[in-house]
């Protein structure tokens, strides 16, 4: 299948405006560019308490500190900090930063982050277990993460297929288990776009986000964290099918409950054919799910929340861990 050119214009779009509308947080020193929390903190106290309730929920999850904790090593300053490299991460960490005093002192860590940091960090992600609280997540690199397409097709009009588009290296067994075993799947439309596996019978073209929301079924597979389709997945009309999440972003998916907001699958795949057909049978089962992701999503568009969401969750960090905030 062609790509849809609509489909990626939509994407090219999406990041223009993002970076167009934070291109000044790299240019603009802190004092011209900070802005008020107590503001934000009014607006917080406004909300409706169940509102309240969820936010502070959601902040506790993310934070999970308990207690003072003294940092140390390569640290940075809020009123000293400076894009190198990382830019998305850089962007959305100077945005939240600009609300808190120049002298605060963070440790943060971009990219993909896989391990337990030893004291709190700021991070993207950070692995589901009970002794994760070093890693405090922000909504960081979200012009990818958090990328939506408006899903234009109505469940039952979708192929009656499963899709998976995606790069599968030898270094992600996982990854790689599945393409090889399920890409000639008379059910499925699964290929490895990548040019590492030209001349692999699993090597395919690549597939808009437009075009795989053609298709009722969608797989969602971690690569060296979370899976980044899966917010777009789980906000649309198609059916997402994943096994047990290992790490977790600002979605929170060590929260998401299998066989309610996802199809679950064993990490082996071997229940697959029988998830498949089983959801291809029973479209109101599908649709129910479908439902419950769709409500799941829907805390994360709201703007203004989010936005209170993040500084709660930077606000407690900075308590936590310096004296005299």
């Amino acid at each position: 299948m062609n790509f849809t050119p609509q489909g990626i214009n939509h994407r090219r779009l999406h990041k223009i405006k993002y970076y167009a509308s934070r291109v000044h947080l790299s240019l603009l020193p802190h004092a011209w560019l900070a802005k008020s929390l107590d503001n934000v903190l009014a607006e917080y106290a406004r909300l409706p308490e169940t509102a309240q309730q969820h936010i502070a929920k959601r902040v506790n999850y993310y934070n999970k500190l308990d207690g003072q904790f003294a940092l140390s090593g390569s640290l940075n300053t809020v009123g000293g900090f400076k894009k190198r490299g990382f830019s998305a991460y850089f962007y959305d960490l100077a945005d939240y930063l600009r609300y808190f005093p120049a002298d605060s002192v963070f440790a943060h860590e971009f990219g993909d982050v896989r391990d337990i940091a030893t004291q709190p960090t700021l991070v993207k992600s950070r692995p589901i277990a009970d002794n994760n609280q070093n890693n405090v997540i922000l909504k960081l690199d979200s012009v990818r993460h958090f990328y939506i397409y408006p899903d234009p097709f109505d469940y039952a009009e979708k192929n009656d297929k499963l899709v998976w588009r995606g790069a599968a290296f030898e270094y992600q067994p996982h990854r790689m288990r599945f393409v090889q075993q399920f890409h000639h799947h008379q059910q499925c439309d699964i290929a490895c776009i990548h040019h590492s596996s030209q001349g692999k019978p699993w090597h395919g073209a690549f597939m808009s986000v437009r075009d795989q929301l053609r298709h009722k079924f969608i797989l969602s597979i971690e690569g060296n964290d979370v899976a980044t389709n899966l917010k777009w997945i789980m906000a649309s009309n198609s059916l997402c099918f994943m096994t047990t999440p290992k790490y977790e972003t600002w979605l929170m998916e060590g929260l998401l409950q299998p066989n309610v907001h996802y199809v679950h699958l064993q990490d082996d795949y071997a229940d697959f054919d029988e998830k498949l057909l089983y959801y291809q049978n029973n479209p109101a089962a599908a649709q129910k799910i479908i439902a419950h992701a769709q409500a799941w999503m829907q805390p994360f568009f709201d703007e203004k929340q989010e936005l209170i969401t993040n500084l709660l969750v930077l606000k407690k960090y900075f308590e936590q861990t310096q004296t005299g905030f």
